[in-house]
């Protein structure tokens, strides 16, 4: 039995694991949903389009940047299994508020003056469950697995990740909006059932005051992980990955409807290859490394995405000058010409990503002790999330001042090369440390 199907057949893995993919199932259903349809049939402009695609974006990260801090404390000082069902059981309510958001946006209900705001403001509800699950989801790994397991684990919560953002993307792009809204109240309760047994997971360490001053907790959790380089070098390199993956993302259904005149379900079809190439990229790189937590092929594997985006953003502009009239369908679409390279190229960024991204959320759950381990994820999405809304204000700059979408895509191979550049430190830091032990 392999390290990947045992740990699937365990009680310590297997409910974290369901709920996880529950979790990022119903985020992206929710998302996807709000977006496309507004895209496709609220706005008419392609700048409206881009500014409110960012601006979602930058709502959904911003409780990340303002909240990862205390949701770091509580997870090490408190029952980690205890708090995903909480926030579990208040997702029902939040995906409550965004259903009446969608059904009021469907029916032409009050859609500016309410129906949007309050689509937003759910996501933004979305956005503070992420936050206070995203710590817990990796620094409750080295507590319930052998440590020999812990890169196959992350491995598979990555892996896991994407597969459920890929089938609520794809479901999201072909069903009607109603459906949709019943749809993420109904995941919530069965994530909430599911997250009912995983098992206790109590801190490890000390427990410490919680420091509810969201600025000075923020800012000395990023100073106590910035004296470890590799821990330094990791949280640097992933979030400029994930800007550029927030960039992309931004990108597609503005770009799916306006450069390369394809309807909605093409865009969620340009999302579900982002994600299925994460994926792939995510087990791929556990399967080179044998198990082995290193970066020794983050600097190729970005470099390579980076490539890719380039590619991607020539046949973008080859696309232009053949484009069609109308919007195409999805069957339409892939017998276009170019359409096939075009997915390549898509497939190739996500691959490339995944590999590069999946051993340094690795060095932050290995290189620090049990007890400080979801706080320094939690200092990790605060550096995240901060590039990301930073990021996000760019591409909304970007289509204020009439960038063209497809001009945008530079921007995120630029990123690709300063994301190579910190891989390579991190991997220098790395073979620092190892060359003791190795010459001995």
């Amino acid at each position: 039995m392999t390290t990947t199907t045992h740990l699937l057949s365990r009680r310590r893995f297997l409910p974290l694991f369901c709920t996880q993919m529950l979790n990022a199932f119903n985020d992206n259903l929710y998302k996807t949903a709000m977006v496309l349809f507004v895209v496709y049939f609220v706005y008419r402009d392609e700048s409206q389009e881009g500014i409110f695609s960012a601006v979602a974006t930058g709502l959904f990260m911003l409780p990340y940047f303002l909240l990862s801090a205390i949701a770091g404390q509580l997870a090490d000082n408190r029952d980690k299994a205890k708090i995903i069902r909480t926030v579990k059981l208040c997702e029902i309510g939040l995906m409550i508020i965004g259903a009446v958001g969608l059904y009021m946006v469907w029916k032409g209900i009050m859609v500016d003056a309410i129906a949007i705001p309050l689509l937003l403001f759910a996501l933004l509800l979305t956005g503070i469950q992420s936050t206070f699950l995203g710590p817990i989801k990796y620094a409750i790994l080295p507590q319930h697995l052998k440590k020999e397991e812990v890169l196959a684990g992350t491995g598979l919560v990555e892996a896991g990740t994407y597969i459920a953002i890929l089938a609520g993307t794809i479901l999201a792009g072909w069903i009607d909006v109603q459906w949709a809204a019943i749809g993420i109240i109904v995941t919530a309760v069965i994530g909430y059932i599911s997250s009912r047994q995983i098992p206790a997971a109590p801190p490890m360490g000390t427990i410490t005051k919680l420091d509810w001053n969201v600025w000075r907790a923020s800012s000395q959790l990023i100073r106590s992980t910035s004296h470890d380089k590799q821990i330094f070098y990791s949280i640097i390199a992933i979030s400029f990955f994930w800007t550029i993956g927030a960039v992309l993302t931004i990108q597609f259904p503005p770009l799916a409807k306006n450069t390369l005149m394809a309807s909605k379900e093409v865009a969620s079809l340009f999302l579900a290859v982002f994600s299925i190439g994460i994926a792939i990229g995510s087990v791929s790189i556990n399967a080179l490394l044998k198990g082995q937590v290193s970066a020794r092929f983050a600097p190729a594997s970005v470099i390579g995405m980076g490539v890719f985006v380039v590619a991607f953003y020539v046949v973008c502009r080859m696309w232009q000058a053949n484009a069609p009239t109308e919007l195409l369908s999805v069957m339409e679409f892939l017998s276009w010409p170019m359409a096939t390279v075009l997915l390549l190229c898509l497939l190739g960024i996500s691959i490339a990503g995944g590999m590069f991204v999946v051993p340094l959320y690795a060095f932050l759950t290995t290189r620090v002790a049990p007890d400080q381990a979801a706080r320094t994820i939690a200092a990790n999405n605060i550096v995240n999330s901060g590039a990301m809304v930073a990021g996000a204000m760019v591409a909304m700059s970007l289509n204020l001042f009439g960038v063209p979408i497809a001009e945008q895509l530079l921007l995120s191979a630029a990123m690709c090369v300063v994301s190579a550049w910190l891989g390579k430190r991190l991997h220098n830091a790395e073979l620092a440390e190892s060359s003791l032990p190795a010459s001995s």
